[in-house]
């Protein structure tokens, strides 16, 4: 596991029984305030001399999707907080009683909640208890005033439950990746190759001196609003850092390499595995270690693993009615 992007809590079964019955939803009340993605081929991949080697972005080849619908941010607080209401959902990382918490997140009042132990590779990772998404920074924090900042500390299944019950699903690594660059073909970010044109931030990542100072520049240390910075070309804000988010494919560095119809037209990925693919990188990413906030950067975690860095936004096949 690549502990730098996110520590895995444990297991890696995808099996995870809702416990509640999915509505039904109008395809059109699904549709509302979604993006359409057009269809057609793009250009998947990276052999970007930043990429790490393990992570399989490469070869760049040309995949085509059919059109499909994606929503323009993450989920947020407030939606998340919807669906909880309505379905009395409990989330991995409650079932758990604790997650995976940036140390300098941590508040003074939850310092008493940081379990022994620290994550090989990444100290910087803390396990908390009493952290969940309610309390992002574990026991005494809250989301009263960010309602409109990405949900944290979902795990996929968390991430699935609540696209079902929504109507919709995870979109596939192939659908992320072609409605994160935004129509731009082989650019190194959703605006382009330049990471900060005309001195402008456009992304939420860290600056200064990773793990100890983060000048916060671009204005934020932990998560930043959903819509904050300026969107991509199909309107989808924030596909690059803020929140890692979670996609429908189990992971492989290699799965994808051969020519096949099942890897060049709508792929979904190998068909088992142990972990799933995240995307965008997050607040924590830095050029110095972790520069996965290139569009073409991939990397994993397990199903049931959260942290306040991870979140996810959905997807829908488009249907005759909408």
């Amino acid at each position: 596991m690549n502990a730098c992007c996110g520590p895995s809590s444990g297991t890696a079964s995808e099996a995870h029984a809702l416990p509640f019955d999915p509505p039904r939803r109008d395809p059109a009340e699904v549709a509302r305030g979604m993006v359409t993605v057009p269809g057609g081929p793009f250009q998947m991949g990276s052999d970007d001399a930043d990429a790490f080697p393990d992570d399989g972005e490469g070869p760049v080849r040309s995949v085509t999707v059919p059109p499909f619908l994606i929503d323009p941010y993450a989920v947020t607080n407030r939606q998340f907080a919807t669906f909880v209401k309505a379905t009395g959902y409990r989330t991995d990382a409650e079932r758990a009683g604790w997650s995976f918490v940036f140390y300098a997140l941590v508040l003074p009042t939850a310092s008493d909640s940081v379990r022994d132990g620290h994550v090989p590779d990444a100290p910087w990772w803390l396990a908390v208890d009493g952290a969940y998404w309610r309390a992002p920074y574990g026991p005494g924090s809250g989301i009263g005033d960010r309602p409109n900042h990405p949900v944290v500390h979902v795990s996929w299944r968390d991430a699935a439950a609540y696209a079902t019950w929504a109507g919709k699903r995870l979109p596939t690594e192939a659908e992320w990746e072609k409605a994160a660059r935004g129509g731009l073909d082989a650019a190194r970010y959703p605006w382009g190759d330049e990471l900060t044109p005309h001195g402008r931030h456009r992304c939420n990542i860290w600056q200064g001196q990773f793990p100890h100072h983060n000048t916060a520049e671009d204005g934020h240390l932990g998560t930043a609003p959903v819509k904050a910075f300026t969107p991509n070309g199909f309107g989808l804000y924030n596909t690059s850092g803020n929140v890692w988010e979670w996609c429908a494919d189990w992971w492989s560095n290699t799965w994808h390499v051969p020519e096949t119809t099942d890897t060049r037209v709508d792929p979904k990925g190998p068909s088992a595995g142990e972990a799933k693919v995240i995307r965008g990188g997050s607040y924590l990413c830095h050029h110095s270690y972790c520069n996965r906030y290139r569009v073409a950067a991939r990397t994993f975690n397990t199903p049931d693993s959260s942290t306040g860095h991870m979140g996810f936004r959905c997807a829908a096949t488009i249907s005759g009615d909408t």
